[in-house]
């Protein structure tokens, strides 16, 4: 099981100090921060990408290129990589490209974003978004997969005897995830293609995230890409420790009243209640990211949320030492503890370079037929 931090980028004031960092600023932080993951033994740093304020990682593939750069093991990933409104061109070349770069250390999350401006910012209609979403992952799997391209489609210029460069690192593209949280479309396109289904699991109460991940396992099953258990789930989450459990409420309270999501609405006593955020002791997390087993079944990467809301960098790095000194050896053995022997590891590329040199491939390219009724069904988005 892999376990990481993501960031969104925010950059947000201090509530103690009433200062916001600069942009240069936040973006170094970030850096740091990701450096600093592979420093305490965890395995994966994940930017999100924003294209506007308050946040700074528009570019995650610069940044991940930089990190890459400064480390040797960490798994580079997106916490959004959106697919609605980038061209799928420049998301093939740009993920082949890091790959090389990062020999190998590269997968992405793809999602529709948070932000409905975006969409004319880059031409696109927000009505539109779970048809993008649908149309521009097929482009971008045909790129990554077939040397030359002739393609149609609704939303860009049609491709005519068309080369994505670089090829993928060893003729395998990166493993996909895709990221929602209240679409169940794209759960259902996460399991139609056998790629991986992630859930921010941050804003909602467990009986939705439940839901969600349920629904794709099923359908991930029904494409005859393996048991349900034997589909591949990530789950986010958001932490805040201090040794003592008052003082990392005392200390976390105003960084959440003011955040730039959540901030000015529920409590933090009622934000804990009903969603999976822990403000606590390194046991009191220990004991919450384990109850997410009970509701999702064993699955393959957690990553937390810890430089939101305006904490200073000192404080994240303090948290990183924590999650990787007293949580994550504790969260890996316990995981591993009745994990049935047929679920699988998160995908690496290694491990996906050995699947395609022994033949073993996904279902959905053989079924082409199947493609243009994927949604036809009440079952394939029921809840």
């Amino acid at each position: 099981m892999q376990f990481g931090v993501f960031t969104v980028g925010d950059v947000t004031p201090d509530p103690a100090t009433g200062r916001a960092p600069s942009e240069h600023e936040r973006i170094k932080a970030m850096a740091a921060i990701a450096e600093h993951a592979e420093q305490a033994g965890l395995d994966v740093f994940a930017t999100g990408e924003h294209h506007n304020p308050p946040f700074v990682p528009s570019s995650p593939t610069t940044l991940l290129g930089w990190i890459a750069g400064r480390t040797s093991k960490l798994l580079l990933s997106t916490a959004t990589t959106l697919i609605t409104t980038n061209d799928p061109v420049k998301i093939a070349e740009d993920y082949a490209m890091l790959q090389h770069l990062a020999e190998g250390r590269v997968d992405l999350i793809l999602g529709r974003g948070n932000t409905g401006p975006v969409y004319p910012w880059f031409g696109k209609d927000i009505r539109d978004g779970i048809d993008l979403a649908l149309e521009n992952y097929a482009l971008l799997r045909q790129l990554w997969n077939e040397d030359v391209v002739d393609w149609s489609g609704r939303f860009r210029t049609p491709l005519q005897g068309f080369t994505a460069t670089p090829r993928p690192l060893d003729g395998v593209a990166p493993f996909v995830w895709h990221g929602s949280i209240r679409s169940p479309e794209i759960a259902e396109q996460a399991a139609y293609y056998g790629d991986g289904f992630f859930h921010n699991n941050i804003f909602w109460p467990k009986e939705h995230t439940q839901r969600m991940v349920a629904l794709y396992r099923r359908r991930f099953a029904h494409y005859g890409h393996g048991t349900e258990q034997q589909a591949i789930v990530g789950l986010g989450g958001q932490v805040f420790m201090r040794e003592n459990s008052q003082d990392a409420v005392r200390e976390f309270r105003p960084y959440f009243d003011n955040a730039p999501v959540y901030g000015h609405g529920p409590s933090l006593e009622e934000f804990m209640r009903e969603t999976p955020l822990t403000v606590g002791t390194p046991e009191q997390v220990i004991e919450r990211t384990l109850s997410f087993r009970d509701y999702v079944g064993d699955y393959q990467r957690q990553l937390f949320l810890l430089d939101h809301a305006g904490l200073p960098l000192k404080t994240v790095l303090e948290q990183i030492d924590l999650l990787g000194e007293k949580v994550v050896p504790v969260l890996r053995k316990e995981f591993a503890i009745g994990r049935p022997a047929d679920v699988p590891d998160a995908p690496t590329h290694a491990g996906l370079v050995a699947r395609t040199a022994g033949g073993t491939t996904g279902t959905a390219e053989t079924r082409d037929d199947e493609r243009s009724a994927l949604f036809d069904t009440k079952e394939a988005i029921a809840p």
